[in-house]
Order: structure tokens, then C-alpha cells, then sequence
């Protein structure tokens, strides 16, 4: 009986040597590790800004009545393309009754001192003409008659304006509103019926409609206080718009304001670029837009690697990478680093063409290697 207890113990203590055995055997291969490798390459590298903003018309204006009244016709509709002088609408005026009134008491008065004025120098005339009166007295009636003539004409046109809008209602009458530039509509503000108001010195007035040049568009937008130091007056730049993908328009840089504005807790510099539009390119104003700004381009083919291979000391910071020595041995090398656009980096020192630098962050075993290479 102890006999066959004994043999039991040997082959339980057997068994439980060889699961052991298995796991320690398994633990030790999960420590040999096969690291990919990448080597550097030759690049060219462009550090970019990107400033965010819209595309707007150069010249744009806002036509305003000079008179107030209601709108009487509208003759474009937005969209429409006009020439210099063309007519947009007509403002129908409605007379303010007191004003109108005081202009007739005005042509009044003024009727009666000319029909003095004539009664007084038609005698004097009579007068002088038969050498009773000075040429003197004559020429101070005569003066009296024309002053007189002048005062009730004036009195009459502005009895006209004030009733009608206009003395004469023709072309140049201030109930028409003529388009100031060529160029697209690009609103309407107003609809037949509005009442308008005009633009004086104490008000903007009512704006009928806008009108821009579509042909010449500038970039309008903010760029950031540690890129705008790097950036000047006259560059070319790259302007891509939100609606129209798979194409960038040319661009120069005309403006770069002096003074920033906090937004957000950061410091934001209005930028403007004048954009060369295709004739072909069905522009419109507003278009959300980005522009790519080259700061700074290293000289072609400079030795470069993929910034995801850098490693950094934590304590001093000081970036480093991992050659391979020997069958998975690395050594630690210090590296100088130059332009990075965010993907590549210019290695200066540290690291020769032909190396293998370790791709630290996708390590796998011999066994995954497949999954390693789908993903």
C-alpha cells in the first residue's frame, strides 16, 4: 500500500516539475522581443503656418439712398452682374406736409419781392433811358430784379425736391440709386414698399443694396503670435478654399497688422493676401478659407527620420534614438535635431544613412509580425 502511495507522489510531483518547467520556459520568451527597425532617409523639409479665415471681394460698397421715402422699384435681383451707372432702384418720396407748406409760404414771399423788384426796375429803366435817373440808381434796380428772380426760382426747386425728390427726375435725381462700381449684387437688403432713410452726416442710412467686384478676392484671417514673426509683406502664399477641394489658389501677402488681439488666451494677427482668381472658378464672397504659409524650408535632401523614432531623457530632455548593434541590440545615441514639420525631422549628428533605428512604440514578437503588418 505505502508502495503505491509513493509512486503516486512521484508521478504528482512529475507532473507539477513539468508545468513548472513550461512556464517558466514561456515567461522567458515573452521577454525575447523582435523590435522593427526603420532607416533615415533623404527629404526636403517645409515648416508651415496655417491661418484660418475668409475670402471676401476687395472692393465691395453699400448703396444708400440720398432722400428719404419708400422703395418704388427694384430693377436687379442678387446675382445680377451691373455696369458703372446702371440703375438699381428708385426711391418714391412721401413730402413731410409742414415742410411743405413752409416751402409754399417761401415761393410766396419770394413772388412778391419779384414782382417788386420787376415793377421798380422797369421804371427805372424808363427812367434812365430818358436821362432822369443815374446809370448808378438804374444798375441797383436792375441788380434788385435779378437777386429777386434768383430767390423765386430757388424757392420753386426746392418746393420740387421736397415734393417730388427732384427738380428735373432724370438720371442724376436723388430717388434714383445708381450702381457706384461694376461688379456682382451680392444683396438686397430692402423689398418694394420699405421705407428708407437717407444718409447724412448723423446717419448711416438704409442700404439698398451691396455691390463687389468679384473678379478681385483677398484673403482676410488670423494667424498666430508665434508664426506672425516669421511672416512679412510681399510672400507668396497658398490659399485653399472649404468649397472647393483638390485645388489652392496663389496668393500674395499685402498686410500683417501691427497690433494683435487676445482671443481665446492667445494673441491672434489680422493677415490679408491678395488671391489670383481663374476665370474658370465659380467664386463666391464669404468662402470659410485656410492659407498655407511656408516659414522656413531646409535644403533638399537633408537626412531625415520619422519623428515617432525620437526618444527623450527624462531628465535632461535631450532627444535620442536606439541603433541596432547586433541581433536585437540597441545602443542609445544622442542626436541634434533641425527643421521638423510634425511627420519628418532633419537629423544634423547622431545618426548616419544605413542605420537602423529602433521603432520603439511597435514592438512585436517573431509570431505577430502579420498582425504587425496589417495594421
Amino acid at each position: 500500500m505505502n508502495k503505491t502511495v509513493k509512486i503516486i507522489l512521484v508521478i504528482v510531483a512529475i507532473i507539477a516539475l513539468a508545468f513548472v518547467l513550461k512556464y517558466f520556459k514561456d515567461a522567458n520568451s515573452k521577454d525575447v522581443v523582435d523590435y522593427k527597425v526603420e532607416e533615415p532617409f533623404f527629404s526636403t523639409i517645409d515648416t508651415k503656418a496655417v491661418a484660418t479665415g475668409k475670402l471676401n471681394p476687395e472692393e465691395e460698397i453699400e448703396l444708400k439712398p440720398q432722400i428719404a421715402g419708400i422703395v418704388d422699384k427694384i430693377l436687379v435681383e442678387e446675382g445680377d452682374k451691373v455696369k458703372k451707372g446702371d440703375l438699381i432702384a428708385t426711391i418714391r418720396v412721401v413730402p413731410n406736409e409742414q415742410n411743405l407748406v413752409a416751402s409754399k409760404g417761401r415761393i410766396s414771399t419770394a413772388k412778391l419781392s419779384y414782382d417788386n423788384a420787376n415793377v421798380l426796375y422797369t421804371r427805372n429803366k424808363t427812367l434812365f433811358e430818358k436821362g432822369v435817373i443815374s446809370q448808378q440808381d438804374f444798375e441797383n434796380s436792375e441788380l434788385s430784379f435779378n437777386q429777386a428772380k434768383e430767390s423765386l426760382s430757388q424757392a420753386q426747386n426746392d418746393y420740387q425736391i421736397i415734393k417730388r425728390g427732384s427738380i428735373s427726375g432724370g438720371s442724376s435725381a436723388n430717388t434714383n440709386i445708381i450702381a457706384q462700381i461694376a461688379g456682382t449684387i451680392l444683396e438686397i437688403p430692402v423689398r418694394e414698399g420699405d421705407q428708407v432713410i437717407e444718409s447724412n452726416s448723423f446717419n448711416a442710412g438704409t442700404t439698398i443694396a451691396t455691390i463687389a467686384d468679384m473678379s478681385l478676392m483677398i484673403f482676410e484671417g488670423k494667424l498666430d503670435e508665434a508664426e506672425v514673426g516669421k511672416v512679412k509683406e510681399g510672400k507668396d502664399i497658398k490659399v485653399i478654399l472649404g468649397a472647393i477641394r483638390n485645388k489652392e489658389f496663389p496668393a500674395k501677402l499685402t498686410f500683417v497688422a501691427p497690433k494683435g488681439v487676445e482671443e481665446n488666451g492667445a494673441v491672434q494677427f489680422t493677415i490679408k493676401a491678395d488671391v489670383t482668381i481663374d476665370s474658370l472658378t465659380n467664386i463666391r464672397a464669404g468662402y470659410s478659407a485656410n492659407a498655407e504659409i511656408e516659414l522656413e524650408r531646409s535644403q533638399d535632401s537633408v537626412l531625415v527620420i520619422r519623428e515617432a523614432l525620437l526618444q527623450y531623457n527624462r531628465i535632461t530632455e535631450e532627444p535620442f534614438v536606439e541603433i541596432l548593434e547586433g541581433e536585437n541590440k540597441f545602443k542609445k545615441e544622442d542626436v541634434e535635431l533641425g527643421l521638423s514639420d510634425g511627420i519628418n525631422v532633419e537629423i544634423k549628428s547622431g545618426v548616419k544613412e544605413g542605420d537602423k533605428i529602433k521603432v520603439w512604440n511597435k514592438a512585436s514578437k517573431d509570431n505577430e509580425d502579420g498582425e504587425d503588418e496589417e495594421e
